[in-house]
């Protein structure tokens, strides 16, 4: 596994809406334009884009969840303490 990543994310509330971006996406809209449109986190300016990242930078389920995707895939739902992502490596 490689020791750092560049993600990006979807953060949303609830369950129900991660599967309902997670569709959206799924129908072929840009990943960045949902982040733009329905994210909560800052992320969101930047199409949901949050750098390089390291091990241990991130809680523990998102940062499983980031390393364990391929260059240009995108994770099923991942809960955390912040709510419910939708994680894209992009590099």
């Amino acid at each position: 596994m490689p020791d750092r990543v560049h993600c990006a994310h979807i953060l949303v509330k609830t369950e129900q809406e991660a599967k309902m971006v997670l569709e959206r996406l799924k129908k072929g809209e840009k990943f960045a334009n949902m982040a733009a449109e329905v994210s909560l986190c800052p992320s969101r300016k930047r199409g949901g884009d949050l750098g390089i990242f390291t091990r241990g930078k991130m809680v523990k389920e998102f940062e499983n969840a980031a390393f364990s995707l391929q260059k240009g895939e995108t994770s099923p739902v991942v809960k955390t303490k912040f709510g419910y992502h939708i994680v894209k490596r992009l590099e």
